[in-house]
């Protein structure tokens, strides 16, 4: 059995922050944008909250309101959640037409239609464009390509009106996301329009170490630039060459200086933090140590070798050769073509999530590639030839007519003067043919050219594979595959158990229902069962992760304590036990106990959770505290009670091919509330705490602290203080009556107040009665 996501014949998202995009897109259509940048979420965060406007990118909300907007205006009614599904197939095809302009002002039309074939069907790229990806990522892209492409148009003719173009597209791609940035510019009249438009279109200078880094740059090449023009003077005495030398000294000075700097400041804390994917760049284990929560996401894991294969395929071994010609045939706009290789190749392999910026230029610098084959293998030299004689018989001809015209008795001269050019065209002749290649070289060049037609013909069937079976299914629907006896025949079965929960937790718990998972499900519970999370996908607050961790990692006796001062009512765990999926909260737990280990360590210890061997099992071998915790527990909770194979015993674990070692335990704290069909998502109700424990009716007997029965000649004008009689004098006996009566002096007087208004009605009752009878 092969477990995938499956598809759906309804509309459906794909991407992993899909659900809170669309529900972010959704408030700003409904309430304006000057609501949507002062939401406050509630439905997050519980019990802190979010608060949206400020920690959102909202290029993508902008774009798909504006289109929303304009549909309406034209009279085309069209639902905003059908604009976000296929917002990024559109934009795809956007960043075909981007990644054309860009090759072409990099190298040719040829290889600009070569880069767009590829990066419209790159699984690299396509996995962030399918119908349903309703991410940032579906449309910067486009953004990136298309600033990349204005920059290098505003270098190549230095036109004031590319540079605003450029700055206006880059700050549309700042409002998309952080992770991307521009390089220098080349000449000195459009850097400072692009870089202060840029400021006034980003509206602020954000105040995060990576944005300082790019005023830090833009200052730095100021400073070079202004050196530049100080030594292109012809007042200076020195050469070129030397002139060339001393700026290459003065800006490795610079940056020597600016790099010392900036590690002083960070050591001093000026600076500092910086952020924890910032460190994880240059440093892999560095998020492992200290910042478990990055590690645990699996898009940023390092990268390893099959990945760049599976999202790249033929383009991964060709775009070297792109590299190559850039390098070879080398001027400024290819210079930053080199540079953004070799950087994106870099931060790809260190981050699986970055192949996403390296597919890109993989496309233009294969395009380059392909382009350059083809036009040496593919150009015609016969053809050219066969011109080149033609051209000369017609030449012999029209001289031939000339003379003619000129005189025609002179047949004598005539003849001199046809000689020389019958000569002339016999060694041009002579000379073109003698360049023929031979026969080898054009069976060479058949090869070649086949090769190559093969190679594209398998990349276009990867992509459609890839895309068919990795790329186009939504991450809320599974599907699994059964043979059914038939060679290439496999039955498919939907596997909807996502939905069918969040269904039910959307109709059979109350609206302010405190539901607790792992954070991998806070966009999805809040989207779809629009009910309130404790953590979500944003992973802005490491502490409250850690404590939702530390309630999965603890007994449940101690997350029942949590769980109460958190005023949860209900746990949702994912379970692939049942069916074999792998992607379960029990696969995930290691990461739970390490984020929370960071945050309580005297509580949570990750070596606590592995046997004597250092193994992490779920059968008998496995660790006690395993075995009892939270997350162990509502996960197998009566299913060792079940059989579902005559080969393998009850409780047997699909997803990890072993027996559960604790088959036999029952709940003190929670119940069940609702399991999946397929067993995938279970969902726990949390019980409420009793006012007061009960006392067992043997127990309820009370002890009576006076000696003697109580009566009233015993205890007149006596008192009890400490089981000892004692007798008040008669004085302080009026004395408390006095203080009793001043202290209710405030009711009195309401007392009396009362009464004087009582009996002033009744006198006007009677005076108006006598007045009436006199009458």
């Amino acid at each position: 059995m092969m477990m995938k996501s499956g598809r759906s014949k309804a509309p459906q998202t794909n991407s992993s922050g899909w659900e809170f995009n669309y529900r972010a897109t959704r408030y700003m259509v409904d309430n304006g944008f000057y609501k949507f940048l002062n939401w406050f979420d509630e439905r997050a965060w519980y019990p802190l909250g979010r608060i949206v406007g400020g920690t959102v990118f909202p290029g993508l909300m902008l774009t798909s309101g504006s289109i929303h907007y304009i549909l309406h205006s034209l009279n085309i009614p069209v639902h905003i959640r059908e604009i976000c599904v296929f917002l990024a197939p559109f934009f795809s095809g956007l960043t075909a037409i981007a990644t054309f302009l860009l090759t072409k002002e990099l190298w040719s039309h040829g290889a600009g239609l070569f880069a767009a074939a590829f990066i419209s069907i790159v699984p690299g790229y396509i996995s962030r464009s399918v119908a349903g990806s309703y991410d940032n990522e579906g449309i910067a892209i486009f953004a990136l390509q298309f600033t990349y492409f204005l920059w290098i148009r505003s270098v190549k003719t230095g036109s004031i009106f590319w540079s605003v173009m450029t700055a206006l597209s880059y700050s549309y791609m700042k409002k998309l996301s952080t992770g991307i940035g521009l390089g220098r510019i080349r000449f000195y009249n459009q850097l400072n329009p692009f870089t202060y438009l840029r400021f006034a279109a980003d509206g602020k200078i954000q105040q995060s170490n990576i944005h300082r880094l790019h005023l830090l740059v833009f200052n730095l090449c100021e400073q070079v630039n202004t050196w530049q023009q100080w030594l292109k003077k012809p007042k200076h005495l020195l050469s070129k060459q030397h002139a060339g030398y001393l700026m290459l000294i003065l800006t490795l000075v610079f940056v020597f200086l600016g790099l010392n700097i900036i590690a002083l400041l960070t050591y001093l804390g000026v600076i500092a933090p910086w952020s924890g994917r910032f460190y994880s760049l240059w440093n892999t284990e560095y998020a492992k140590i200290h910042i478990p929560i990055i590690s645990s996401v699996s898009e940023h894991q390092p990268t390893n070798w099959v990945a760049f294969f599976f999202d790249l395929h033929v383009l991964v071994a060709s775009f070297p050769a792109g590299l190559w010609f850039c390098c070879k045939n080398l001027n400024d706009v290819r210079i930053f073509a080199i540079l953004y290789s070799i950087t994106a190749v870099y931060f790809a392999g260190v981050m699986i999530r970055l192949m996403l910026t390296l597919t890109p230029v993989v496309c233009v610098l294969a395009g380059i590639t392909f382009s350059s084959i083809f036009k040496r293998y593919l150009y015609d030299e016969a053809a050219e030839r066969t011109l080149m004689l033609h051209g000369l018989q017609r030449r012999k001809a029209s001289h031939q007519d000339q003379s003619r015209s000129k005189d025609r008795t002179m047949y004598d001269k005539a003849g001199k003067l046809r000689k020389p050019l019958q000569l002339e065209c016999a060694e041009a002749r002579e000379q073109i043919l003698s360049t023929c290649p031979d026969d080898d070289f054009g069976t060479l060049k058949t090869i070649i050219i086949a090769t190559m037609l093969l190679l594209l013909s398998m990349f276009v069937v990867h992509c459609t594979w890839i895309t068919s079976n990795a790329y186009s299914s939504p991450s809320v629907v599974l599907a699994y595959y059964n043979n059914d006896g038939l060679p290439f025949v496999r039955s498919r079965t939907i596997l909807d158990d996502f939905r069918e929960a969040y269904f039910w937790l959307r109709k059979n718990t109350p609206d302010q229902a405190r539901v607790m998972s792992w954070w991998d499900y806070g966009y999805q519970i809040a989207g779809m069962a629009n009910r309130t999370t404790l953590v979500d996908n944003n992973t802005w607050n490491n502490s409250h992760i850690a404590l939702v961790g530390k309630a999965m990692a603890s007994t449940e006796r101690e997350a029942y304590k949590i769980m109460l001062a958190l005023d949860v009512d209900y746990v949702l765990v994912i379970f692939g036990g049942m069916i074999g999926y792998s992607g379960d909260d029990i696969n995930k737990f290691l990461w739970m106990v390490r984020i929370a280990e960071g945050e309580h360590p005297k509580d949570i210890r990750e070596n606590d959770y592995f046997n004597d061997e250092g193994d992490f099992r779920v059968d008998n071998a496995g660790s006690s505290v395993l075995l009892n915790c939270l997350m162990y527990k509502l996960s197998y909770y009566r299913f060792g009670d079940f059989q579902l194979d005559y080969r393998v015993p009850a409780g047997f674990d699909r997803a990890r091919n072993t027996v559960i070692g604790n088959k036999k335990f029952n709940l003190e704290h929670l119940e069940e509330a609702f399991t999946s069909e397929h067993w995938l998502v279970r969902i726990y109700k949390v019980k409420k705490p009793r006012n007061m424990d009960s006392v067992p009716t043997s127990e309820r007997v009370f002890e009576h602290k006076r000696s003697k029965p109580y009566s009233k000649a015993n205890n007149k004008g006596r008192g009890l203080l400490m089981n000892e009689r004692t007798a008040l004098p008669k004085d302080a006996r009026y004395l408390i009556g006095v203080l009793l009566l001043v202290a209710d002096v405030p009711r009195l007087i309401v007392l009396l107040f009362f009464f004087y208004v009582l009996i002033s009605f009744v006198i006007l009752s009677l005076l108006c009665v006598v007045a009436g009878v006199n009458d």
